[in-house]
């Protein structure tokens, strides 16, 4: 009998759900997508239904839904939490308890009332979710399996297996020792928002000097022979408080939190470099123990964590793994897939390994609009649009794009997962010098130090970045080959911004790294030919590749918000289906 499994993760961060239709990954989306609300957390009503309608299912037509973890477990923790640091926990307790009143308490109830009338409503464990969500996708049929996040009930770090179908979790890191929770510490007080801009603390660490990482590995924590460690919980206030740092940390590190509109100093960009390195360090550790107790040569990577693509390239450089796949949507959206997986095999599916190639279909997951859609958004937009022959289009693009200007492309599924990997892109050529300034204040409004990636031709990716495999969803950062980098005087901080490192600028960070994503043809076959289109215009195999959005905004879901985007920023013109868009 046929299988139609629904996952759903929801309430914290990032919610999102997904659909397998008889172990095939048939949809996924983030409910942000919809809503409009960056990272939303609400119950995602809005991806269920996408979901269903990709399908052609009714809620009644569900085999299973299934929770990516177990509340009851989580409110164990708050319980436990707050009693252990009573009374200091009782204020975090009483901010707490609205929204688990509320909803968080009564989730197996508004699973049964959103999707009515499935077979049954089943709930995994977290890391399990993420653990699952990392090998079933995966081109392996056997491998080691580490999942890296902030916390789900108790765990916050996990290590197991893959094999024979099966994925088990052999042990774990508890509750309030957590590696993510760690790196969350840093991006609240260097100013960011914790679950957010943890991306930039990553993006700001090069231009400083690691100066405080002995200081993260020898205070802050104690490590451990086996990879784990446990914090000091005396410089933190995570556990019974609203806020992740107090005034230890703060005398620590120099100084109170930086306020989010302040000016970044010196301090800041080193202890931004500081908690990166560290991660980076703690991450090996941990993979080094993994391998030397699973035995396994291959690695599955999901959580939080393994969004960090700096670190995610160190280990594929100097770990012990052959090679190592990381879930595209490595955080809490992803879960909600493992959530799937997990519940088709409950319902006695199976799920068989696609040896070489992974079944994310290159995390084209999302919704697609037809060509009567786009056009019914156009009309009346007060914009400048032409219908073109899908090599016509192709052709302008990259001429468009060769001669400097930048473009919005809108093409096909939208993808899952926090990366635009070719389907709700802004593009550029990244061979210009003032590109990355252009786009972050013109296009992204947001900060100038941000980084930008190319997406280049896996075929020729070796030429320009010391890459080993190839990199589908822009999750690993590596050098820029040798040969593309240009000399120069070095100087500190945030003036190493303006210098041209490369022949590729654009997407050359200050530490001559690159946030790769490698197109083929069979992932993306449209973008992979506007590629071929670009480099036969310019030689050059690669483009900016950047999400469409802007600061504080979710990646663009449908034509509107395509629009909306386009018209409020400089992008130069717009590629949605095969339609050509200019401003008037």
């Amino acid at each position: 009998m046929a299988t139609a499994v629904l996952g759903i993760s929801a309430y914290y961060h990032d919610s999102a759900a997904a659909l397998l239709l008889d172990g095939q990954l048939l949809a996924a989306a983030q409910e942000e997508r919809f809503s409009r609300i960056k990272n939303d957390a609400a119950f995602p009503t809005r991806a269920v239904d996408f979901c269903l309608a990709a399908a052609g299912l009714q809620p009644e037509d569900l085999t299973a839904v299934v929770f990516y973890d177990k509340p009851l477990v989580k409110f164990e923790r708050l319980l436990s939490t707050t009693l252990a640091t009573a009374p200091a926990g009782f204020g975090f307790f009483r901010a707490a308890m609205p929204t688990w009143i509320r909803e968080k308490l009564w989730i197996p109830g508004k699973l049964r009332k959103a999707v009515p009338g499935a077979g049954e409503y089943l709930f995994s464990s977290h890391h399990l979710s993420h653990a699952a969500a990392a090998f079933y996708p995966s081109p392996f049929e056997r491998a080691a399996i580490l999942t890296v996040d902030g916390v789900g009930e108790w765990s916050t770090c996990s290590y197991g297996t893959g094999r024979q179908g099966v994925v088990s979790l052999d042990e774990e890191l508890r509750f309030p020792h957590s590696l993510g929770l760690l790196y969350s510490a840093f991006t609240a007080y260097l100013g960011f928002r914790v679950n957010e801009g943890e991306y930039k603390v990553m993006g700001l660490a090069p231009y400083g000097r690691p100066r405080f990482a002995e200081v993260i590995l020898d205070k802050l924590m104690q490590q451990k022979g086996d990879g784990s460690f446990t914090l000091d919980m005396r410089y933190f206030g995570f556990l019974s408080r609203l806020c992740m740092t107090n005034e230890r940390f703060h005398q620590l590190f120099g100084g109170p939190p930086r306020l989010p509109d302040a000016e970044l100093e010196e301090r800041h960009l080193d202890i931004a470099a500081s908690i990166q390195l560290a991660t980076e360090e703690l991450m090996l550790g941990l993979v080094r123990q993994v391998h030397a107790k699973t035995g396994e040569s291959r690695l599955c990577l999901a959580g939080g964590v393994a969004l960090n693509s700096v670190a995610n390239g160190r280990l594929l450089r100097e770990g012990p793994f052959k090679e190592i796949w990381i879930q595209p949507a490595a955080g809490d959206a992803g879960a909600a897939l493992g959530a799937a997986y997990l519940g088709h095999l409950a319902s006695g599916g199976e799920v068989s390994a696609d040896t070489g190639r992974d079944s994310m279909r290159g995390a084209l997951l999302g919704p697609e609009f037809s060509a009567l859609e786009i056009e019914e958004a156009l009309t009346g937009s007060g914009l400048k649009w032409s219908l073109l022959e899908e090599s016509a289009l192709l052709e302008k693009t990259a001429a468009a794009l060769a001669a400097g200007r930048i473009g919005g492309w809108f093409q096909g599924r939208m993808e899952f997962g926090p990366r635009a990997l070719g389907s709700r892109s802004i593009l550029a050529d990244a061979r210009v010098a003032n590109m990355q300034h252009r786009l972050n204040m013109k296009i992204k409004f947001r900060e100038g130090f941000r980084p930008f990636a190319p997406a280049v031709l896996a075929e020729r990716a070796g030429e320009y970045f010391d890459l080993a495999g190839q990199s589908p969803y822009m999750l690993l950062v590596c050098p820029v080959a040798e040969n593309q980098r240009i000399e120069n005087v070095e100087v500190e901080g945030l003036a190493r911004l303006k210098q041209v490192r490369s022949q590729i600028p654009a997407v050359t960070h200050v530490d001559n790294s690159a946030r790769v994503q490698t197109v083929d043809g069979e992932r993306n076959p449209l973008f992979y030919a506007l590629l071929k289109h670009f480099e036969a215009i310019t030689g050059c195999p690669m483009l900016v590749n950047t999400s469409f959005n802007v600061k504080d905004e979710p990646i663009v879901c449908n034509p509107e918000d395509a629009l909306r985007c386009f018209v409020k920023t400089d992008i130069d013109f717009l590629a949605i289906g095969n339609y050509w868009v200019e401003k008037v």
